[in-house]
């Protein structure tokens, strides 16, 4: 199934190989999240997108800006009984960054999650020590819930008070 959500600064778009080896190939690592240099590998790459998009719990999307590949997003652990998912994202690299792509693209899947598939909560994680990551949860309006030695939790309810008003969706 093709998805196209588009927003004033990026669209997301189902991810296609052609578009998932774009990212990776514009890739580079945070050195916040992996001390190590990503390198591109086609072959891995491959397999990644094979094995990951075969997966039924899970739902890709590449963030254009400009018609140009900025990022990753996407639904992981999708339970359609409890209605529950958690989302995942990645911009490729800082020239991308603190501009609003990656809260707009949240956003956009949040209110693609809530109002399409009609989940009733989103969940995400965020490293420790990654303030920006945190503070676009928050400004989503995903409420913290715990943390472990690694990670903060957040969650975000549909139509939770206090929740913002996500595109497309009534007060």
């Amino acid at each position: 199934m093709d998805v196209v959500l588009i927003g004033s600064k990026v669209i997301l778009k189902s991810t296609t190989n052609k578009l998932w080896h774009g990212f990776y190939k514009k890739y580079v690592s945070d050195p916040m999240m992996d001390k190590t240099q990503y390198v591109y590998n086609f072959e891995r790459v491959e397999k990644a997108y094979h094995t990951k998009t075969s997966d039924d719990s899970r739902r890709y999307f590449a963030i254009l800006h400009n018609g140009e590949i900025i990022g990753d997003i996407h639904l992981k652990h999708m339970n359609h009984e409890q209605k529950t998912a958690e989302f995942g994202v990645a911009l490729t690299d800082d020239s991308v960054k603190g501009k609003g792509f990656g809260t707009e693209a949240i956003a956009l899947l949040a209110d693609y999650a809530f109002n399409t598939l009609c989940f009733k909560k989103m969940t995400a994680s965020s490293v420790l020590c990654n303030f920006r990551s945190q503070h676009v949860l928050e400004k989503i309006g995903f409420k913290y819930t715990h943390e472990d030695a690694k990670f903060k939790y957040y969650k975000l309810v549909r139509h939770q008070p206090g929740n913002i008003k996500l595109m497309g969706t009534a007060d």
